[in-house]
């Protein structure tokens, strides 16, 4: 493990990575870690378009635009979708794909270390979700080719009022349901990895 550990470090020094992204790099699970090794040069640009797509979307949720639903609802939805999207741009399709799988990855090992994401313990619906909306993401840019983000912010957003996206089924009150709009009360969710939730399409 200490090998491991030595082979990361001189890795980090040598790409120029610092002290702070050294421990950013600690926290990450195996399988992201796993893909940073491997995209060493386009992990620092990865990190400032999560950082970028967190951003927009907190400011799309207090605006009318959307649902406002940052856990499994149109901002959510709209997160996967612009982070994949500019991650295209920045470092080209496969390499933007693998890490969204490899995020989904760690979701999974935040549920069985239960683990909160977004406030709420990740499940395979809310995975599901994620996967979807990366792929559609991935379809409104091209790497290298500039795309100006206000007009990308809009093309995301029209795409979910369109319902090209997918969310989580919900009531009024954002309680989840299922695809039978059967109330699932907070016992029947907590520490399952499958449950009833349900996908719908984003303008539902």
């Amino acid at each position: 493990m200490k090998k491991v550990l030595l082979f990361y470090v001189l890795l980090f020094s040598f790409s120029g990575y610092s002290q702070s992204n050294w421990q950013r790099f600690k926290k990450l699970s195996c399988a992201e870690k796993t893909w940073t090794v491997f995209h060493v040069f386009k992990a620092k640009k990865a990190y400032v378009v999560a950082k970028e797509a967190q951003h927009v979307a907190d400011s799309i949720a207090k605006t009318p635009l959307l649902d406002g639903d940052k856990s499994g609802g149109q901002v959510d939805a709209f997160r996967h979708a612009y982070w994949m999207a500019r991650l295209h741009q920045e470092i080209g399709k496969r390499a933007a794909k693998s890490l969204g799988k490899a995020h989904e990855k760690a979701n999974y090992q935040q549920y069985k270390n239960s683990s909160l994401e977004d406030g709420e313990a990740p499940d395979k619906v809310s995975s599901d979700m994620d996967l979807y909306n990366n792929n559609v993401g991935l379809i409104f840019t091209q790497k290298g080719v500039p795309h100006p983000k206000n007009g990308l912010i809009y093309t995301i957003i029209n795409a979910i009022l369109a319902g090209k996206l997918k969310v989580i089924k919900k009531d009024y009150k954002k309680e989840y349901l299922t695809c039978d709009d059967k109330l699932l009360s907070k016992k029947e969710l907590k520490g399952k990895w499958k449950n009833e939730k349900c996908l719908i399409n984003s303008n539902q």
